[in-house]
């Protein structure tokens, strides 16, 4: 026999001892209707007589009592499943999996119960995409030509097929600033000039590798012992770069060897900050490394990468969106959006690395950015490197 959830109710046998089991526990709520142990057996007892109606009544009172119920909502969940409500059962199931706690150590009976549910989400998810993509057709063809990617990474965030992302820069943040993982190269028409150089950029970028002890130096040069992400990179020629300019400085010599890069950048308009930039590099990623996730320092500039030796299996995301480096082809991000590259080759890969101002930042804001980055600065003068944010 089965004890209720106060020990004084008795469950009997048969079909007459379910009815009667259900009346007690039905008058027992009444009695003490904030009783959620009580509800969630009057649901089973409903369920084990097969009255769908009651069961949601138990649960629905269960539920709005406790909202985060892991138990209700999961019956809840298959309730609504077995009676073919695979929509409102998915999006319940999505809710149950949302209230349990990352760490938590699930019994095999609940990650059964968790995989199914997952299955049962996933399966809503198709349906919902191709539902919408009938709805979203005839307004689509409505605008030809018109760039509608902004809608459809709506609709992949709706549909949990893309993650959001939002800067999270590690000194300066500015408010109000379009988050934007990849920018619209119509912003930027001086790229232009420097991709028409990426042939001399390139055989310069290859006579400094080809010198023996090439001037490079780790890109990660952090003092001491450093632990966690970068601490494989740090002080490592793994991640290595020939610098031009370096958060402000210029480097003379390097700039030497390189007229026709120095020519081709004449185009950049610099994002001066004292002591944070302009940055120019050539970023040497060696064979089979990879750059831990990580978020640059001020979102009023913004990175450009120009690919100049991408060998196959490379790749670079910013925030939900992954992208191939194509030789020769600019692109321009917020690097203050979570960011992360790998070269999974044998080869090494390199990128010539600047950084400008974001286009969305006036140019009394940007004199007001160089202002406040330069106080903060001179305020602190010269940090430890474990507490200086690295500027990529």
């Amino acid at each position: 026999m089965s004890s209720l959830c106060d020990g004084d109710l008795q469950f009997a046998s048969g079909r007459a001892g379910a009815e009667n089991a259900f009346a007690q526990l039905v008058a027992a709520s009444a009695a003490r209707p904030a009783d959620t142990a009580l509800l969630l057996s009057l649901a089973g007892a409903a369920r084990a007589l097969g009255r769908d109606a009651d069961e949601e009544a138990a649960l629905s009172r269960l539920l709005r009592i406790q909202p985060r119920h892991l138990e209700g909502l999961f019956q809840a969940a298959d309730l609504y499943a077995r009676c073919g409500q695979s929509a409102i059962a998915a999006a319940v199931y999505r809710t149950a999996l949302q209230s349990i706690p990352a760490s938590a150590q699930l019994p095999p009976e609940w990650a059964r119960r968790v995989q199914m549910a997952r299955a049962a989400i996933d399966a809503n998810n198709g349906a919902l995409e191709r539902f919408l993509d009938e709805r979203l057709a005839e307004p689509r063809a409505r605008f030809p030509g018109e760039p509608l990617g902004r809608i459809d990474k709506a609709r992949d965030t709706l549909l949990f097929k893309r993650r959001v992302y939002r800067p999270q820069p590690s000194f300066l943040y500015v408010p109000e600033i379009p988050a934007i993982e990849f920018f619209d190269r119509a912003l930027f028409p001086w790229l232009e000039a420097i991709e028409a150089a990426f042939e001399d950029i390139r055989a310069e970028l290859m006579a400094v590798m080809a010198e023996p002890g090439a001037c490079l130096q780790p890109y990660m040069d952090l003092d001491g012992q450093v632990t966690g992400q970068w601490a494989e990179l740090n002080n490592s020629r793994r991640w290595s770069a020939f610098f031009l300019w370096r958060e402000g400085r210029s480097f003379e010599e390097n700039q030497a060897r390189c007229p026709k890069t120095l020519a081709a950048l004449e185009a950049w308009p610099r994002c001066e900050i004292p002591g944070a930039a302009p940055t120019a590099m050539f970023s040497i990623l060696e064979p089979h490394t990879r750059i831990p996730p990580h978020v640059g320092v001020n979102n009023a500039r913004v990175v450009v990468h120009l690919p100049l030796v991408i060998p196959k299996d490379c790749g670079f995301r910013v925030g939900a969106e992954t992208r191939p480096w194509i030789p020769g082809q600019a692109f321009v991000f917020d690097d203050t959006i979570e960011h992360e590259a790998w070269n999974d080759s044998d080869d090494w890969r390199a990128v010539l690395i600047i950084d400008a101002w974001n286009p969305f930042v006036t140019a009394a804001e940007r004199e007001m950015v160089a202002a406040l980055t330069e106080g903060v600065n001179a305020f602190y003068g010269d940090l430890p490197d474990y507490i200086r944010p690295q500027s990529r």
